[in-house]
């Protein structure tokens, strides 16, 4: 507010978008076409993959990417960074058309910078995720392409939100979006615990990207690794994919170990039923329940 009174300057609409945006009927298209119909009909078709997941967890959350750039089946950039700061609390995953989500997060970085000033504190991972949503949902079909996951530390604690082009907004502990998303989520369910190290969280996260990047062709290069933290976010390493994905395969007994500590920690029932030969089930019993079975038939 200090700084609007010294440049004598006030905002008509404080909730409202910045007079800078283009609005969403005025791109440039020939006369008599619609703009939807024309990007439909005449616009690129260039096949773009990633890699970026973003979990939540006890001490923070953690942001995780490939750094593949691919426009068709060209590598544009081998070691491009696709999660960008937003502030010093929050950051995002960027997913789909790079022009278009490194636009998208300058006109959010700059929205609530404004907000900031005007009410003196910075908003919430929430309210940042709603304004971004609210911005895009007005470029429905006019073939925007973005997806990002909103990691940030505010008031309330970690939070984590998903954000699409077309104006969906969701909360949740894991995502993970981009072409390789499949082959994360496969890691990233079975290894995720809420109440996991910050170590371990970090494996989890090169894990999940070193083996979607070995399945899916459009994720490669290297694996970036985030942390935001209550004191703000901190950039953890980066690492080659490959490499990664090598170290894994060389100590399969790992894996092993995990399967059995889980089949611990759940073991099965101590009667367990038996298919026989004529279909019917018959049930194994111990020496404590044969005990209770003939005390049963004399009473």
């Amino acid at each position: 507010m200090a700084l609007q009174d010294v440049c004598k300057w006030q905002a008509s609409d404080t909730l409202g978008l910045s007079p800078n945006l283009p609005q969403a009927g005025g791109w440039a298209v020939p006369p008599g076409c619609h703009p939807q119909t024309f990007l439909q009909t005449h616009g690129p078709r260039l096949a773009h993959g990633t890699t970026t997941l973003a979990f939540r967890f006890r001490h923070g959350v953690i942001a995780a990417a490939d750094t593949r750039s691919s426009c068709g089946k060209y590598v544009a950039c081998p070691a491009s960074r696709k999660v960008i700061p937003v502030h010093q609390h929050l950051l995002g995953t960027t997913s789909g058309t790079s022009a278009d989500c490194a636009t998208w997060y300058r006109v959010l970085q700059r929205e609530l910078r404004l907000r900031a000033l005007r009410e003196g504190q910075l908003p919430s991972v929430a309210s940042a995720a709603k304004l971004l949503s609210v911005m895009m949902s007005r470029y429905r079909g006019l073939d925007l392409c973005v997806a990002t996951a909103l990691c940030g530390w505010d008031r309330s604690g970690p939070a984590l939100f998903y954000v699409y082009s077309d104006g969906t907004r969701l909360q949740g502990d894991i995502f993970s979006v981009g072409s390789g998303s499949p082959y994360a989520y496969g890691v990233l369910d079975r290894g995720y615990c809420y109440d996991m190290t910050t170590q371990e969280a970090y494996a989890l996260a090169r894990c999940a990207v070193a083996h979607a990047t070995h399945r899916d062709a459009y994720s490669g290069g290297s694996v970036d690794i985030f942390h935001v933290r209550e004191s703000g976010w901190e950039y953890v390493s980066r690492n080659d994919a490959w490499v990664l994905y090598s170290e894994l395969q060389k100590f399969p007994e790992l894996e092993k170990q995990e399967e059995e500590e889980a089949s611990q920690a759940h073991p099965e029932p101590a009667t367990a039923p038996r298919a026989m030969e004529d279909g019917e089930l018959s049930v194994e019993l111990l020496p404590e329940d044969s005990r209770l079975s003939t005390e049963n038939e004399t009473l």
